[in-house]
């Protein structure tokens, strides 16, 4: 028999208390709490390593919040480490749980864990203008009140740029990775073609498959491989795209298990063509990419942001947008154009004049080289 003659149990609890408790924590809230935007953290790993390549930010959703600490941040805000200064501003933000179903999780965002927030994901603060990370949240606070949980208890600190992504539609949020992230400047060489637009993607093809087409009469009757490029997926073969002046002509790519392009079977010859079409296989996932932060065709320099990989002075970078094509005749990834601060490259050469690389063993020989010691 339960201790309590209002209630069942305490961990069943009674539905109408249950609502009512929910209800005034809903109405505490918006009363007293202002409107944050919950940003869902998609993760894009390596495909080898399975190692966290960078984060994509892409939605967005705006739910009222209640900020706990409203004396300031947290406690240890700023320190200084073996690191240097570290600045670790912590805020509690409380949300309803009611109302993050509502506005979040019914809505089907890209969530790790789909029945709560998500340590990882961020929230953006319209007041101060700041973007925190969330590092916990408070699943069980206060722990099962009439059997039910009410609210979620983010605990989160100021989020610090890397290379991440952000596409969530709101200016001033998609505005942080063109400002802070880091970003390398590329001068390319004479000849190229075209210019490239502010936030489009761009891609090398260092390890891009490669075929010409030849056509009998008016259709498509072979095509050759004359690359077969590497790192492509045996599972999810790329797509293969011919143009020309005829039209209908379609076929597919088949890759080994060695992630090379093999073979291409011509599925419609197409008709109308009076000269051999262009064959374009789609790009590898390896392939380097990046996202256009400025172009200056003048001096043919081009800052990019997002990179996935190194790109290479013998590789084509394409705009998928603009369809512009370039390729680099100087870069250093070392130096971040992003940042006044950046020393990357002083120090790097700093560090080259402390040891004698030309030397076969700047550490000392190895063995015994006298035969006795």
């Amino acid at each position: 028999m339960p201790t309590s003659p209002y209630f069942p149990t305490y961990y069943q609890g009674h539905s109408g208390e249950q609502n009512l408790v929910q209800d005034l924590v809903d109405e505490q809230i918006k009363l007293f709490g202002t409107d944050i935007y919950y940003i869902p953290r998609v993760v894009l790993q390596d495909n080898t390593l399975d190692e966290v390549r960078y984060s994509k930010y892409q939605e967005q959703f705006q739910i009222e919040m209640l900020l706990q600490n409203v004396m300031g941040f947290g406690d240890n805000a700023e320190f200084v480490s073996k690191f240097g200064l570290r600045i670790t501003d912590e805020i509690v933000f409380r949300v309803s749980t009611r109302r993050w179903t509502e506005e979040v999780a019914e809505h089907n965002p890209n969530l790790t864990i789909d029945t709560r927030p998500n340590e990882g994901d961020l929230l953006y603060f319209p007041l101060t203008k700041d973007i925190y990370e969330i590092k916990f949240v408070g699943k069980e606070e206060p722990f099962f009140q009439f059997g039910k949980i009410q609210f979620y208890a983010l605990t989160a600190e100021i989020y610090e740029v890397g290379s991440d992504s952000f596409e969530t539609g709101i200016e001033e949020i998609d505005d942080i990775e063109q400002l802070f992230d880091p970003a390398i400047k590329l001068f390319m060489d004479p000849g190229g073609s075209g210019d490239f637009q502010v936030g489009e993607e761009v891609v090398g093809d260092e390890f891009l498959a490669k075929a010409t087409s030849t056509i009998t009469g008016d259709a498509v009757t072979s095509i050759t491989i004359t690359d077969g490029g590497s790192h492509y997926k045996q599972g999810t073969p790329p797509s293969v795209t011919i143009t020309g002046d005829g039209n209908g002509a379609t076929a597919t790519a088949t890759v080994s298990s060695t992630g090379i392009v093999n073979g291409i079977t011509i599925t419609s010859g197409g008709s109308g063509y009076t000269t051999n079409p262009t064959v374009v296989i789609d790009y590898s996932p390896k392939d380097n990419r990046a996202e256009v932060k400025s172009w200056d065709s003048t001096t043919r320099s081009l800052q990019v942001i997002n990179r996935t990989g190194t790109f290479t002075t013998d590789e084509v970078i394409t705009g998928l947008t603009s369809g512009a094509k370039w390729s680099p005749e100087t870069f250093d990834t070392l130096n971040n154009t992003n940042s006044t601060y950046d020393q990357n490259r002083q120090i790097e050469d700093s560090a080259d004049n402390i040891i004698d690389w030309t030397e076969g063993n700047p550490f000392g020989e190895y063995g015994n080289q006298s035969g006795s010691f």
